[in-house]
């Protein structure tokens, strides 16, 4: 009686095993995040880029006005690709672009500025990252169109020419 007990029970739980392992192959655990919200903007009080001083959040942010908040470093190469999207946008003059230069070189990353150009109007140090956490960013490059002072759309990586068209339709 134990050795036919003994190869059904190893049957029955190869076969549970291989439903289990079966239907979890099904479904998808991958979090995406949601890229369109209207999430009120994170209140900050960050050091200038350029000359250390205090920016506050609240007086960076006007009601009525576009503003690209672009989460970047100069060790980042995605933030190099995204670049050259970043000027063109700076170039219809209708919205603000604002850099959060992320745990980077003072020196780095004002050399990938003058290489590279600079396309924002305020760049503010989050040299210990809490600012990003803040704005809850996931990683380099990452971006956010605020207006009403709300976050509107957000940029996962780097903006690509389908996100940049995305953006100039959206200003308008």
């Amino acid at each position: 009686m134990k050795s036919k007990l003994l190869p059904l029970i190893l049957v029955l739980t190869f076969l549970i095993i291989f439903v289990i392992f079966f239907k979890s192959l099904k479904s998808s655990n991958i979090y995406t995040p949601n890229t369109t919200l209207e999430k009120k903007i994170p209140s900050f009080d960050l050091k200038s880029f350029e000359n250390n001083s205090i920016i506050i959040s609240e007086k960076i942010f006007k009601d009525n006005e576009y503003y690209f908040m672009n989460i970047w470093a100069s060790w980042c190469i995605p933030c190099k690709e995204e670049h050259k999207f970043l000027m063109e946008l700076k170039k219809g003059g209708k919205i603000k672009l604002i850099g959060l230069n992320y745990k980077d070189n003072f020196k780095n990353a004002s050399n990938f500025l003058k290489d590279l150009g600079n396309p924002y109007n305020i760049i503010v140090s989050d040299n210990d990252g809490t600012g990003s956490i803040e704005w809850g960013a996931y990683g380099v490059p990452e971006s956010f169109l605020v207006y009403q002072n709300k976050i509107i759309k957000r940029f996962i990586g780097p903006i690509s020419n389908e996100d940049l068209l995305e953006i100039q339709k959206i200003i308008k």
